[in-house]
């Protein structure tokens, strides 16, 4: 018995070693919530904010039923082994952000993109980014 779990731990630790980074984040993603300094927020009911990734750059849109898209942010990122280094470019709104370099730890829990950081105000964020394309 002994010998079985030990068999079925090293098979388990050989496959994770074989899990790659992905080059980037290409694709659509949604915003779904996030935890802000301990706090769990939902994503907004009356509209949608959509995060469209291409190989090393992002726009982020708000979405209204029946409206045009609005662009609220656009930047450009950098993915390493489990971090992402971003930097806002472009904001609607004023921003202390633009051309501040944020680094993220990212994970993917299926099919949800998770980015875990510390902004430079000191808020400990989390948010939850479920890919739609």
């Amino acid at each position: 018995m002994l010998q079985k779990t030990i068999v079925a731990l090293l098979i388990t630790i050989l496959c994770s070693s074989f899990v790659q980074t992905p080059d980037n984040l290409k694709g659509t993603y949604e915003f779904k919530g996030g935890i802000y300094n301990g706090k769990k927020e939902g994503a907004p009911v009356d509209y949608t904010l959509q995060r469209k990734y291409q190989a090393d750059k992002f726009d982020a849109f708000l979405l209204e039923k029946g409206e045009k898209p609005q662009k609220y942010q656009s930047g450009k990122y950098q993915l390493k082994p489990d971090s992402c280094f971003e930097t806002e470019t472009y904001s609607a709104q004023p921003s202390q952000l633009t051309g501040i370099t944020l680094k993220y730890h990212y994970t993917f829990r299926n099919d949800t993109l998770v980015f875990q950081g510390i902004l430079p105000t000191g808020m400990v964020v989390e948010e939850y980014w479920k890919k739609v394309k």
